[in-house]
């Protein structure tokens, strides 16, 4: 047996519940289409029994007039229906957007890459099937009774056969529910797979056209698209298929209806007016139905849209309250920290302790592959600790404001990215009102004032998607400059120096010692030795583990020493603990 759907998370069930007077208007118009609706039936009952039968003209100007009246106000109706659906996925957009944006940074920091975008593809296609005419048939459905009823009226004969009709219609679309599910959702997995490969050539483009790629690259993703093409033809036939069978159907059926009808006149229990006013009315009965089927792919679609968005807020977890706590000025400490990648148990760095005082910087040095990357990802807190603490100032990072504590963090990751802005919006970190004092001294305590003034607009220059628009340097500098933007308290550099030149070494390391005279803490991963001069304290790290923690020097004379085993307390290898 298939297990119910689950339900919503609670921050679209509210955006719902905020459109909910919206969503009763929509349907209250469409009771009023609907009823308007009978006006061309009735009037067709009208025309065969009543004037043809009278010859009286006036009577058939009257009833046109009040058949274009009723089609006007219909047509206004259905218009006013059409806004409201609009205006409606609007503002489920913008209640859900937030979110959002928040599910798709969070993805981002997972390294889930292309499938970072997936929550805003979802938002799209659930607001694209809201606009869409499935919502719209899904409401029409319920007056589907209306009409077989009015059948009934007719005739029961005739309103039998309507409701034969419907219930073919209503279990061609079970049908078609439970022979789609599996094409559609292979539809969405190659369309993600597609989309991945495709960023993935984006990302890459450089190197694909260096070193002679193409080939094998766009083999790959021809394969990819063959399998999402293939996919989406399946899906495709169930859906025309089950389409085709209840268009045909329900031609079948009003064919059905006139000649019961035809029958129904000759042995003199009907007129011919209440046959043709019948045969409309099925086929109006009818209609949903089929609408309901010919839109069945973003009916699932949309579904299977809402239960990823559901999956990926419930992800992002609950903001609860907090108490903005005063500027951190004393101390950083972690305590038995192991690290994880986002959705992984497997344990990249362990057991880490250390403790920094305000004015101190570390250095983390050790070989590619022992988790230095991760290590500063979590103290930063783009990736939640797998177990242990971190403290600033004694308070663990998730007792201060996110935003609070954003500011007072500047940190430059291993790969730069820039945003398609300019200068200032870079450094000054996308305020909507930068400071521009604080933007230019950011910039000369990164010794990056004198480089952005040769750009071609200076400090407006804009630097392209990811900062391609400059070169490798010239983007380190800036995004160090955006770390020191408001005198952060705690800096975090991932490698730093990797792309600078002499000059721009040298400007790192002055940045790093004003901010130390200013009493923040610095902690820096490190490949080159002279970028060790500027720390007070070295981490060692090797295979995920922490083999060394002290004093610069004396971690120094032990690497040195070519790692002769020193006393270890606890688990910990401390070198020169104080």
């Amino acid at each position: 047996m298939r297990s119910a759907s689950p339900a919503p998370h609670p921050a679209i069930a509210a955006a719902f519940g905020d459109c909910r007077r919206a969503f009763v208007s929509v349907a209250a118009f469409s009771g009023l289409v609907n009823i308007l609706m009978l006006a061309g039936p009735l009037y067709m009952l009208q025309i065969y029994d009543r004037v043809l039968a009278s010859h009286s003209v006036p009577t058939l100007v009257a009833l046109t007039v009040l058949l274009v009246g009723a089609f006007a106000l219909q047509a206004l109706l259905d218009g006013v229906r059409g806004r409201i659906v609009v205006r409606t996925a609007g503002t489920l957009d913008q209640h859900l957007g937030t979110a959002v944006h928040r599910a798709v940074i969070l993805a981002g920091a997972a390294g889930r890459g292309a499938d970072a975008q997936q929550p805003v593809r979802d938002l799209d296609q659930l607001r694209g099937f809201l606009t869409s005419p499935g919502p719209l048939a899904i409401l029409d459905l319920p007056w589907m009774i209306v009409f077989l009823a009015m059948c009934f009226l007719i005739h029961v004969w005739l309103g039998l056969l309507a409701t034969f009709g419907a219930l073919l219609l209503v279990a061609v679309t079970l049908l078609t529910e439970r022979a789609s599910r599996l094409p559609a959702r292979r539809l969405q997995q190659g369309a993600a797979a597609r989309a991945g490969a495709i960023e993935g050539t984006r990302r890459n483009s450089e190197t694909i056209l260096a070193m002679g790629l193409g080939p094998a690259v766009t083999a790959r993703w021809r394969a990819l698209n063959e399998r999402y093409l293939a996919g989406m033809e399946r899906s495709t036939d169930v859906i025309n298929g089950f389409g085709t069978a209840s268009r045909t159907l329900r031609l079948f059926l009003q064919s059905a209806m006139l000649g019961t009808g035809a029958y129904l006149v000759i042995r003199q229990e009907l007129s011919a007016g209440a046959m043709i006013a019948a045969s409309i009315m099925m086929g109006r009965a009818l209609a949903p139905v089929e609408a309901a089927i010919a839109n069945w792919r973003g009916f699932v679609a949309a579904r299977d849209s809402l239960h990823r968005l559901s999956a990926a807020l419930a992800r992002l977890g609950s903001e609860p309250e907090r108490t903005a706590l005063p500027a951190p000025q004393s101390g950083f400490t972690v305590e038995q920290l192991a690290v994880a990648a986002p959705g992984s148990r497997r344990l990249i760095v362990n057991n880490i302790n250390l403790r920094l005082q305000a004015g101190e910087a570390l250095g983390i040095v050790g070989p590619s592959g022992s988790g230095k990357t991760s290590l500063v990802r979590t103290l930063v807190g783009a990736w939640p600790p797998a177990r242990g603490e971190i403290r600033i100032d004694g308070a663990t990072l998730d007792q201060w404001v996110p935003e609070q504590l954003g500011a007072r963090i500047g940190y430059v990751a291993q790969t730069v990215e820039l945003f398609d802005a300019t200068v200032t919006d870079n450094i000054a970190r996308m305020q909507d009102k930068p400071d521009a004092a604080a933007v230019v001294a950011a910039a000369k305590a990164a010794g990056a004032h004198e480089m952005i003034l040769r750009l071609p607009d200076g400090y407006n220059t804009r630097v392209g998607d990811g900062g391609a628009a400059l070169s490798a340097g010239q983007r380190q500098r800036i995004a160090l400059a955006r770390a020191l933007y408001g005198d952060p308290f705690l800096i975090v550099l991932d490698e730093p120096n990797a792309n600078l030149d002499a000059e721009g070494e040298a400007a790192l390391f002055q940045a790093i010692r004003a901010a130390k005279a200013r009493r923040a803490i610095v902690i820096l991963i490190a490949h080159r030795i002279a970028a060790l001069s500027v720390c007070d304290k070295l981490l060692v790290l090797r295979d995920g583990a922490q083999q060394a923690f002290g004093p610069r020097d004396e971690v120094m004379r032990y690497l040195r020493s070519g790692g002769r085993p020193v006393p270890a307390l606890g688990g910990l290898t401390v070198v020169g603990a104080e």
